[in-house]
């Protein structure tokens, strides 16, 4: 089914035709179209959904991902880069985690790489710190998401129950209580990712409920009830003899080399591979405490691709790249002023589709143009044309408009 298009947004629904309006602004509308992936192993982006500027923050703020303890991106240097609490910068400054340009251009990019989803970072449904925006962000992230045509899973941070409670009763209530959020929101959606016929749900731990007792509980309580991964080496903190709540584990960038990981894959149900670009946490610099890991040299790329290749050698059915967009950790994927594509670059070449780097540039050129002419209603119609194509893969056609709206006036 044709979507409803909005004239001023791509997501949301108008109630007019896409199609209206004079033959200059007309619309042709496509469906997603999946890429052409000769490597069939499932490759997934972990995603981080925790991004404020000032105009999403609600207090005028950019938000404390960017900030620390000790940063102001108000603040701009000679080469017009904000001040942001990161070793690396991404290519289009920071962002707004539910800014649906930023949004698009995130997917796409994803996409003509050959990735097939984003496993979101989530934080539940309490009313606490700022786990109400990274909520309403992953709706957002949801929607736009789906008109890419990518999947996607939840990265339960079960962290979430450590504050506001005094008993595992009450932690035990409010995970209960974020997993129906999650099977109403999320599991039934056809996007959502499922391994044998199971909605995939995976956990950042058990950090705070760490007993099979309560995690066969929580598990109960949903009546479609997920395929459940925790984090390597956390899976005898939900599962008893029986090995009933979780499937597997799925590797995490850490001390303990790969190699290590990969050699007790037999010892679990289901083992999912991991590769990383390097990692550089910000945390010391910023405030926010000592670093939490030696830095991980990123090699120039060639780390990621001894990652990928590793995992391709380990015969995992899914590789899980860790991240887009952790900038506090150094692990992004995101392009950044310093690798530029090189990341995205390996993962095509791992993936074996064939845009190439020029694909990845055009989408860049993309964003920057919705950008310059957010305000103008006919070129707004042009760009939304080039979206369409974009995600049903008329590659050609979305460059063919780019070129002629980074001539204009």
């Amino acid at each position: 089914m044709l979507w409803c298009v909005c004239m001023a947004l791509v997501a949301g629904c108008a109630k007019d035709d896409p199609g209206r309006g004079d033959a200059d602004t007309q619309v042709d509308v496509f469906e997603p179209k999946p890429v052409d992936k000769p490597n069939t192993m499932g490759v997934w982006m972990h995603y981080m959904p925790w991004f404020e500027d000032p105009a999403s923050s609600g207090t005028g703020q950019w938000g404390q991902h960017w900030t620390m303890a000790n940063r102001n991106p108000d603040r701009i240097d000679a080469q017009g880069k904000r001040q942001v609490a990161a070793h690396y910068y991404p290519l289009i400054g920071p962002y707004a985690s539910n800014d649906r340009d930023v949004l698009e251009y995130h997917f796409l990019l994803m996409k003509y790489a050959g990735v097939d989803g984003i496993w979101i970072d989530w934080y539940g449904t309490r009313d606490l710190y700022d786990y109400p925006s990274i909520r309403r962000n992953t709706e957002v992230i949801v929607d736009v998401l789906e008109k890419v045509g990518l999947r996607y899973a939840i990265v339960y941070e079960d962290q979430t129950l450590r504050d506001g409670f005094t008993t595992d009763g009450q932690r035990i209530a409010q995970a209960t209580a974020d997993m129906r959020y999650m099977e109403k929101e999320f599991f039934a959606d056809e996007h959502y990712f499922r391994i044998a016929g199971k909605p995939a749900l995976f956990n950042f731990g058990p950090q705070v409920l760490r007993t099979p007792a309560a995690w066969q509980t929580v598990l109960a309580g949903i009546a479609d009830r997920p395929t459940f991964y925790t984090l390597y080496g956390h899976s005898h903190l939900a599962n008893d003899a029986t090995r009933t709540n979780a499937q597997g584990e799925f590797i995490w960038v850490d001390a303990t080399s790969m190699e290590t990981k990969y050699a007790r894959k037999h010892e679990v149900d289901a083992l999912f591979g991991g590769a990383y670009p390097g990692f550089h946490d910000f945390y010391k610099e910023g405030g926010w405490g000592d670093q939490v890991l030696a830095p991980i040299d990123h090699e120039g790329g060639a780390l990621m691709r001894r990652l990928l290749r590793m995992a391709a050698d380990e015969g995992t059915p899914h590789v899980q790249l860790i991240t887009w967009n952790d900038f506090g950790e150094g692990t992004m994927i995101e392009p950044t002023a310093e690798f530029g594509y090189t990341f995205l670059e390996s993962i095509q070449a791992f993936t074996g589709i064939t845009y190439g780097k020029s694909a990845l540039e055009g989408i860049h050129r993309y964003y920057t143009l919705k950008k310059r002419f957010g305000a103008d209603g006919a070129k707004k119609q042009r760009l939304l044309q080039a979206f369409y194509y974009y995600i049903s893969l008329q590659h050609d056609k979305a460059t063919g408009i780019i070129n002629e709206l980074e001539h204009a006036n």
